[in-house]
């Protein structure tokens, strides 16, 4: 199976009732160790890079090693995508390269880091709509801010300095046309997201909850949505290893998330990363799509 679009993806597990996690790669061993964790769970998955990973990998490898992941794994539904994007050109490379899907990360200035106004986040991300649809190219876009950095990227602070603003969400969508909307609801991107489990004051599911109702036929992302279990972090405390302890975003919200409009969830594998049929299904007796169209 050639790889598809992240939309085809996203509406059949919209369909389903399940989760699709989308995982960050930077080389060879990453994506088999997921495609492995795919096949065995049965499970279509998100691969995505960032602008570090692309160029670490020089692109050109990365590609060929989605290629040969299709080959491989021709029974599991991929898509290709671009996390993060920080500008049009930045896009439109990946699109020109053969990604089957973009993410225009307009909350921030093209330095990555500094939060844009509203209307600079609606025009670069209806510029690479216009582009990317063209092409039959999937679209995610961002309002809000995550807390954190990850590869360089990110405004930094907590994961609620910079929430989405669910009125703003909608007008948003309806400005860009974008195929799928991140949204930031206390999050963060890195191994170390809550100094305890999240509550509803450090996790905003209310903010979900009320952009869903008000976007109904909108797939929402959850990015930073990966956790360390603390039985993993006492593995790895005990050969060596130092980790604090860390508390990620429980499966139940996820779930929870997965009800109300999210069926894409965004994973930087670290040592406690799951799969996404076993940590992102709303329902453990949901059947699950043979087909598939994400940090």
């Amino acid at each position: 199976m050639p790889l598809v679009s992240m939309r085809q993806l996203l509406d059949e597990a919209a369909k389903g009732g399940y989760g699709v996690g989308a995982f960050n790669v930077n080389n060879m061993e990453q994506i088999q160790s997921i495609m492995e964790a795919a096949r065995e769970t049965k499970s279509p998955v998100i691969i995505q890079a960032s602008r570090g990973a692309r160029a670490y990998s020089q692109d050109r490898f990365l590609y060929h090693l989605m290629i040969a992941a299709t080959e491989v794994y021709p029974e599991i539904p991929t898509v290709l995508h671009l996390d993060h994007g920080n500008s049009v050109e930045t896009c439109k490379s990946a699109i020109d390269m053969g990604f089957t899907s973009v993410m225009m990360d307009g909350s921030l200035l093209a330095d990555g880091k500094t939060p844009s106004s509203f209307e600079y986040n609606v025009d670069v991300t209806r510029q690479v709509v216009e582009l990317a649809h063209a092409k039959g190219v999937t679209v995610e876009g961002e309002i809000g801010c995550l807390g954190g950095i990850e590869d360089g990227h990110g405004a930094g602070g907590d994961g609620l300095s910079h929430l989405t603003d669910p009125a703003q969400a909608e007008e948003f969508v309806k400005l860009t046309g974008l195929d799928a909307l991140a949204i930031a609801i206390g999050t963060s991107h890195g191994a170390y997201k809550f100094s305890s489990k999240p509550t509803g004051e450090t996790l905003k599911m209310d903010v979900l909850i009320d952009i869903h109702k008000r976007l109904p036929n909108v797939h929402l992302v959850m990015h930073g949505s990966s956790s360390v279990p603390k039985e993993l972090q006492d593995i790895i405390n005990q050969y060596g290893g130092k980790l604090n302890p860390t508390w990620g975003v429980p499966v139940e919200e996820i779930q929870l998330g997965i009800k109300n409009g999210v069926p894409r969830s965004t994973w930087t594998p670290t040592a406690g990363w799951q799969s996404p049929a076993r940590s992102a299904r709303s329902s453990p007796k949901r059947p699950r799509s043979s087909i598939r169209a994400t940090t």
